[in-house]
């Protein structure tokens, strides 16, 4: 028996779980021999602002946690974090070799970050950055009625459009649209996700800070007031 989740579900539309859910979830699992396991490949080295990882937020501790992409920023690296006790199960006969483990330039790359995220205090900037910027975008909602919820921890945020906020109605072509305009007019590029592809995901680098959200901020503030009206049943998908 096995559990493994995303701290935070981005591909979903960036989708928190409720608090609590993952110690329910890690007490069933556990009750019946399992093993739970993180996922921290988006969510982790600070990102959340709060928390350094994701299932930090939930008041769990994992038993296996695999972390990837920003651990290298760019160079190839991945990790897997585990108990003793697991890591210890392998060593039965059973033969596990890696051709690109312990590549001694990626590893370098790898400490580099982790001295970058704690010098350059980047977990903080992630949580002040972050908070600013879903507090300007809960201002804009009071005159775009497209935007629809506002979620997230830190630079792991999610902005949901509607066509209606009562019904919720997905407003996926004005998003696609959105998103291209972002792109071609502004050089900025944004995420399309979530279930209806209504979710324009932001998760920018670590570095990302003020002076960057007010020129997102500004540009999608122009692209919503000059919108006007997208046939639904006319526009192209912007692919993410």
């Amino acid at each position: 028996t096995m559990i493994i989740n995303h701290s935070g579900m981005s591909v979903a539309g960036v989708v928190l779980p409720p608090q609590g859910y993952l110690k329910r979830c890690y007490e069933y699992v556990r009750a019946a021999g399992g093993v739970c396991v993180a996922d921290e490949v988006q969510t982790g080295f600070g990102r959340f602002g709060d928390f350094f990882w994701g299932f930090e937020q939930q008041g769990v501790v994992p038993d296996i946690v695999t972390m990837g992409k920003p651990f290298g920023n760019g160079m190839p690296l991945a990790a897997v974090v585990t108990t003793k006790a697991i890591s210890e199960s392998f060593s039965n006969g059973m033969e596990y070799f890696n051709t690109f483990g312990g590549n001694p330039v990626c590893c370098a790359a790898g400490l580099a970050v982790l001295e970058a995220i704690e010098s350059e205090k980047l977990q903080e900037r992630a949580r002040l950055t972050g908070e600013y910027l879903r507090g300007r975008l809960r201002e804009m909602q009071r005159t775009h009625a497209l935007i629809g919820d506002i979620r997230g921890s830190g630079l792991f945020c999610g902005v949901e459009f509607v066509r209606e906020r009562k019904s919720r109605e997905p407003a996926t072509a004005e998003v696609s649209e959105i998103c291209s305009r972002l792109k071609n007019s502004y050089n900025i590029l944004t995420t399309v996700d979530g279930k209806h592809d209504n979710v324009i995901v932001i998760k920018p680098p670590m570095v990302f800070g003020r002076k960057e959200a007010d020129v997102l901020l500004s540009a999608l503030t122009e692209v919503l007031s000059n919108l006007g009206s997208i046939d639904p049943d006319s526009y192209s998908h912007t692919p993410t």
